[in-house]
């Protein structure tokens, strides 16, 4: 058996119906044979090297897939469209419908050929073309295609050629009719071809005949390159090389599926953001972005949940009950690059982010910050530290971190108090383990410069807040074993002050 299987990356997949006009608002759905085959195709001519793979080869592959039809396994998908007024050259606009199935970007949907078999070159040339295929249907609609192996395809397919949506003995309904357009078969197709060469090209002289010649060559594959405007011009209603075949798909294939209600959990603890705009702010004011942001979600999370009332709480901090001081989320500012900028912003909650939490972070695409500066913000994804290692600092397992901001002890010193005391608490309150060692910094290196903390911004922006230290200082401290990061502890840690990052060994 032969299964290719298609990702659509945006999650949409745009391609108007053989036939059907754009402002009809229909859509080809599953994909038309005839739509992959003239994808590879294009494909071939575009991306291929012609050395390796020759047309002859491209044309053994396509007469293969023509002999027989495929079958398909659809995934949910909801057809809608959007409406866009098309300004005219003489004041008017036009209405334009552009219509599209909506579906998951993990989902796959299956199209396989259940009796065929190609030849090894064959194999290796589908493999090139489908690693290659940018998009399928309309150039908006991103598409991610491979061979599928035997033991990923699926159990059933639902999407099949058939005539009758209702079964005449137990009335039944099986499925819905949609016509798809699909490839002759080759040999079928050259027999037809010479007929007409022979009985109607002839009769035909000057500039029709050469139209029909050039819209009826020898070759399928050929003949599969024909523009749609060829074909009209020539006078051709379809393609004299495809023919329509009826499919039965399920009746509820492009209708929205009532959501089922989604349970809380607490798997997922951490998103990261990245920021783009010019100039990116400085990560000396790391905690002015910290709470701007904090700000900005607070207000999106009101508007998509509709009042204040319905704010997740380990995104606001408020409501958590007593002793539950640190397990909402850290807003923490990252120089992912290292160039002085801050580039991405890490929000981490240890006990987790609920189902409504992650749909605020979603949602979420932009913050002001001083001076009517803003900047785009995009959630790059959501999951676990894990997830983050390969991309952050502050994210990965060490038994040595230092400071990125500086630290401010949260509780006022004393004799018996002193700053090590204080982390080492504060350390003991969170459940991690004290260090062995903690070493002063006078001054951080930012960008090939020597930072002191007196250059970082250290000031919540919140009236009334005691702050028990004002000057703050760097720290390097060690542990016996690795810790898990992110690591951010002190005055303002929920913030971006007193953040600390992987020391690499």
């Amino acid at each position: 058996m032969l299964a290719i299987g298609f990702r659509f990356l945006a999650g949409r997949y745009h391609a108007n119906p053989w036939g059907r006009h754009v402002n009809e608002a229909d859509i080809e759905w599953p994909p038309a044979p005839w739509r992959v085959c003239r994808a590879l195709i294009s494909t071939w001519y575009h991306k291929a090297d012609h050395q390796s793979f020759t047309f002859d080869q491209l044309e053994a592959m396509i007469d293969v897939l023509s002999e027989t039809q495929p079958v398909y396994e659809l995934p949910p998908a909801v057809h809608t469209h959007t409406r866009h007024y098309m300004p005219q050259w003489k004041g008017n606009a036009s209405l334009v419908f552009d219509a599209f199935a909506r579906v998951d970007p993990q989902d796959e949907l299956v199209m396989a050929w259940p009796e065929l078999e190609l030849a090894n070159d064959s194999v290796m040339l589908l493999d090139e073309l489908l690693h290659k295929l940018g998009y399928l249907g309309r150039a908006e609609s991103w598409v991610e295609a491979r061979r599928l192996l035997d033991e990923e395809l699926p159990e059933t397919f639902t999407c099949r050629p058939g005539e009758n949506a209702v079964d005449t003995d137990t009335g039944e309904v099986m499925g819905e009719v949609v016509r798809l357009l699909v490839p002759q078969s080759h040999q079928i197709y050259r027999q037809w071809r010479r007929k007409f060469a022979d009985n109607k090209i002839s009769e035909q002289k000057g500039k029709k005949k050469k139209l029909l010649q050039q819209t009826t060559p020898k070759s399928l594959t050929k003949a599969l390159c024909l523009d749609t405007s060829e074909l009209q011009k020539a006078g051709w209603s379809q393609p004299p090389a495809g023919k329509f075949v009826n499919y039965l798909r399920p009746v509820d294939c492009l209708r929205p599926k009532r959501a089922r209600p989604k349970t809380r959990t607490r798997s997922v603890t951490t998103a990261r953001f990245m920021l783009v705009g010019k100039p990116l702010p400085r990560i000396e004011d790391a905690v002015r972005i910290g709470e701007q942001f904090r700000a900005a979600l607070m207000g999106k999370a009101k508007y998509v949940l509709g009042g204040e009332g319905n704010i997740p709480p380990e995104l606001s901090g408020h409501d958590l009950g007593q002793g539950n001081r640190h397990g909402h989320a850290f807003y923490l500012p990252e120089d992912a690059d290292t160039d002085g900028r801050i580039d991405h912003i890490l929000l981490h909650a240890p006990d987790g982010l609920s189902a409504s939490a992650q749909r605020v972070l979603a949602r979420i695409n932009m913050f002001r910050g001083k001076q009517g500066r803003e900047w785009q913000v995009i959630l790059e994804g959501v999951g676990t530290t894990g997830n983050f290692c390969a991309d952050s600092r502050y994210t990965g397992e060490s038994s040595v971190w230092q400071s990125v901001t500086p630290y401010l002890h949260p509780w006022f010193a004393k004799k018996r108090f002193t700053l090590e005391d204080q982390i080492r608490r504060e350390c003991r309150e969170r459940g991690l383990p004290e260090p062995i060692k903690i070493e002063r910094l006078e001054s951080i290196t930012v960008k090939g410069r020597a930072r002191r903390a007196i250059h970082f911004h250290r000031f919540r922006n919140k009236r009334g807040l005691t702050q028990p230290d004002t000057r703050g200082g760097f720290l390097k401290l060690y542990f016996v074993e690795p810790l898990g990061g992110p690591l951010a502890l002190g005055f303002g840690c929920h913030f971006g002050l007193g953040l600390f990052q992987v020391v690499s060994d």
